[in-house]
């Protein structure tokens, strides 16, 4: 069985779209994970891969992430999720015609999925996008858009991170050290975000120029996983849990803005073991999704997105009501009761 088999038939979601592009030699993948009255959404990520395989691996795994974020954030929409599996990341004309080539290949497909920023792609990639579809969320505000979804995601993590602070330490974020892992757009508004608050950041990236524009502690990117701290934020790719890194952590909490920070769901139980609280990343970085759906769909107001942002950590609270299990099962649980609606 094919590398591309094994991935399809061991998923549990509705639809895959795939085209590639032999001028541009890139991947695109759609992966549908589920739809409520025939749509979903989710962002587009693009990025370089070592194999198309990869690419496609992170579709489906994204796309499940972004069911999960629907229910928990109460959306009629369904999850999915893109990537561009690109050779190089495309700069000038040569990015914009191949997003106008994606934003074709998302109008094929009739409504059934959405898009959104993700990793490596912006409000103005939605701009652009969007000239070739309507199906298009969080384009620029100069475009009748929402804007990035940046700011308002980094806004949720941090409620969740001081929630599942006072929950596990019994302390608010002064003087609490908290290793933020990736300065992108959320990573570094967090960063600054934790450190008005009182908090003694850390910070980490492949990027030693954002690394220096944080103007922050830094710590470097091989060491992370064993570095002291109370809260350690995976703010970068997912993944960095695994089942050799789960027995390094030196925190109390994990909790971040990356998607899929669990290398295997199993992880989560260790965690529990190790008495390491586990903010379930679907829930603590679903700040994007209220801001795209909130405000392009449902008719927000930012006060009433700022509260929903606020609620966030809320519901981690209830969620770790449940102290003799990981707070994945209980997420998981509401997960399963708002889509059975």
């Amino acid at each position: 069985m094919s590398t591309f088999e094994r991935l399809l038939t061991g998923w549990d979601g509705q639809q895959v779209a795939v085209r590639y592009d032999t001028e541009f030699a890139t991947w695109m993948f759609i992966g549908v994970h589920s739809t409520c009255d025939g749509r979903s959404g989710g962002g587009t990520r693009m990025a370089v891969y070592s194999a198309p395989e990869d690419g496609l691996a992170d579709a489906l795994k994204l796309s499940a992430a972004m069911t999960r974020k629907m229910a928990v954030c109460n959306v009629s929409m369904g999850g999915g999720k893109a990537v561009l599996a690109v050779p190089s990341l495309p700069t000038g004309e040569a990015r914009v015609e191949l997003l106008h080539r994606y934003g074709e290949f998302i109008g094929s497909l009739s409504g059934l999925y959405a898009t959104a920023p993700d990793m490596n792609t912006s409000e103005r990639d939605m701009d652009t996008i969007g000239e070739r579809t309507e199906h298009v969320f969080c384009k620029s505000v100069e475009k009748g858009g929402s804007g990035s979804t940046a700011p308002d995601t980094a806004v949720g993590v941090f409620h969740g991170i001081r929630a599942s602070v006072e929950h596990a330490l019994g302390r608010d974020l002064d003087g609490v050290r908290v290793l933020v892992q990736g300065l992108g757009a959320v990573g570094s508004r967090l960063a600054h975000q934790l450190s008005a608050a009182g908090a003694e950041v850390l910070v980490s990236d492949v990027n030693a120029e954002r690394v220096a524009a944080s103007g922050l502690p830094a710590v470097d990117p091989a060491a992370v996983i064993g570095t002291e701290c109370d809260v350690y934020a995976p703010c970068a790719l997912g993944g960095t849990i695994t089942a050799t890194t789960v027995e390094q952590l030196r925190c109390r909490v994990v909790a971040g803005a990356a998607n899929n920070q669990l290398a295997s769901p199993d992880l989560a139980d260790r965690l529990h073991e190790r008495g390491i609280l586990y903010a379930p990343d679907y829930v603590i970085n679903s700040g994007g999704v209220l801001h795209g759906t909130g405000l392009e769909l449902l008719g927000w107001d930012q006060p009433r997105l700022d509260q929903a942002l606020r609620g966030l950590g809320d519901t981690l609270l209830e969620l770790y009501a449940d102290n003799g299990r990981s707070p994945v099962h209980a997420a998981e649980a509401l997960v399963a009761r708002r889509r059975a609606r």
